[in-house]
């Protein structure tokens, strides 16, 4: 399935003192994701995400960028919008649930406090109830039905708003995360070229996708003809790959031009191409290489106008190293290569993919909603699967609720946190500083978390906060 493509109603700037900026992303033009080919060289800003609205899960995310602001104000309103006005960004959903005035995020000597106004629901952070606590990069926010995500570590570019909210035309690489938009711009920025392209990802991150996305922007009139390189009998590679002429070997009763000749004007789709055997790799380097191909029990060359692209969850350079894959073979397919974020790193995008599944699968279902606790569940879940997992859990979610709202129960139970997938993921810099000052203070203090939170002048709340965010095992610090 193809993107679409996305235009943003503003430019990638923050908007004039008391101008309403919806920013609704529509069919149209590029949306400019990236100012920048590589967005690790672009430095990091906080941002603020609004992941899922409970009531209107089908309406799509939103994100904020706080470069600039000074103090965030959220509350309920009759539609979904926003403004800024003297470096203060205020926000309203119509969530019946919030109140008026709801939180506010303010910028305080380099860090973010929010702080409950009162609201008849209280503010839950992590799914822990808070009057002020000061902001930690990934914190969850639930607002009555409504969850906002707060981040530090968000590459500095594109617009300054995108908000997805009554877009018709959300397509499988519609995203609100920089890094992925990177990648989406960087694949489009080569489709139309012969350069190969390698994909690296985690399993269930999209590679396929992007790789028919590249295809289709490409203009070649062949077809793109898929391969998972270990799902061939060892046996049979070169034979599947390159094909065979009748008489080849026993059971070869007739001519197969094998998938490297079907896609002869196309694009050829090498999934899992750390898994290829070597006297295959040895083969295809070959056709790299002189762009010919020699079927099996063949004696004449037959040219070939062939795209690669191969996509890999393995770190190729480690396999060359240990001797399990051609340093050649390597070069030759390390044309171009885009890293697929996982989606534990683009959960923001989560409403987005929801929205394509709701479609496929259950497209009579537009009032769909989540109870808070199911929401609560589905984003702060790692996804160790990626978004093969969550296409099989919402599936599964959506048919034992053919009425009503999703709940908890309706959610596999890796989800709901019965069981733990994965261990936590790799902190940031500046994260891994904070915790080992944490923990320092923690022993010095015997484990007394409450003489900690007098030293660092935060409630204890906070302090359990960070405890349980960084997995530090306060009993074994205690005197």
């Amino acid at each position: 399935m193809d993107g679409v493509d996305l235009r943003c109603r503003h430019p990638s700037r923050l908007p004039n003192d008391g101008e309403y900026c919806p920013a609704v992303a529509d069919k149209g033009d590029t949306l400019s994701l990236v100012e920048e080919n590589v967005p690790g060289q672009a430095r990091r800003v906080p941002h603020l995400f609004l992941e899922l609205e409970c009531d209107r899960p089908l309406v799509g995310p939103a994100r904020w960028r706080l470069v600039g602001i000074e103090q965030v104000r959220v509350g309920r309103g009759g539609a979904r919008r926003s403004k800024v006005a003297s470096k203060v960004l205020s926000i309203q959903v119509p969530d019946g649930w919030m109140s008026v005035e709801h939180i506010e995020i303010r910028h305080v000597d380099g860090g973010w406090i929010a702080r409950d106004l009162g609201a008849k629901n209280r503010m839950l952070i992590d799914g822990q109830a808070a009057s002020e606590a000061e902001l930690s990069n990934g914190d969850l926010l639930q607002l009555g039905h409504t969850f906002f995500r707060f981040r530090t570590d968000v590459p500095d570019v594109g617009p300054a708003t995108v908000d997805f909210q009554g877009l018709e035309g959300v397509g499988p690489l519609s995203t609100l995360s920089p890094a992925f938009g990177a990648v989406v711009e960087r694949s489009a920025a080569v489709a139309r070229g012969r350069v190969p392209v390698l994909l690296v990802g985690e399993s269930g991150t999209g590679k396929e996708v992007l790789a028919r996305n590249i295809h289709a922007q490409s203009g070649r009139r062949g077809a793109l003809v898929p391969v998972n390189c270990g799902a061939i009998p060892p046996n049979l590679v070169e034979s599947e790959l390159f094909g065979h002429k009748k008489g080849a070997f026993s059971g070869a009763s007739h001519d197969r031009p094998g998938w490297v000749r079907t896609s002869d004007g196309g694009t050829l789709f090498l999934d899992e191409i750390g898994d290829l055997p070597a006297t295959a790799q040895a083969a295809f380097l070959r056709v790299l290489q002189e762009a010919e191909i020699v079927p099996v029990g063949g004696s004449r060359p037959e040219p070939l106008d062939l795209r690669v692209v191969a996509a890999t969850h393995h770190d190729l350079k480690r396999l060359v190293r240990e001797g399990r894959f051609r340093h050649d073979l390597l070069a030759r397919l390390d044309g171009v290569t885009l890293r697929l974020p996982a989606l534990r790193d683009r959960t923001e995008d989560i409403p987005l993919l929801l929205v394509l599944l709701v479609r496929k699968v259950a497209p009579e279902r537009p009032d769909l909603r989540f109870t808070p606790a199911a929401g609560q569940a589905i984003l702060q879940y790692r996804w160790p699967l990626n978004i093969r997992e969550l296409e099989q859990a919402l599936a599964g979610a959506l048919a034992l609720s053919p009425s009503g709202s999703i709940e908890v129960a309706h959610l596999p139970e890796t989800v709901v946190g019965t069981e733990e997938p994965e261990p936590p993921r790799e902190l940031t810099p500046e994260e891994s500083k904070h915790r080992d000052e944490l923990v320092l203070l923690i022993r010095e203090h015997g484990g007394n978390l409450s003489a900690v939170a007098r030293v660092l002048q935060k409630g204890r709340t906070q302090i359990l906060r960070w405890v349980a965010r960084y997995g530090i095992d306060v009993e074994s610090m205690r005197s």
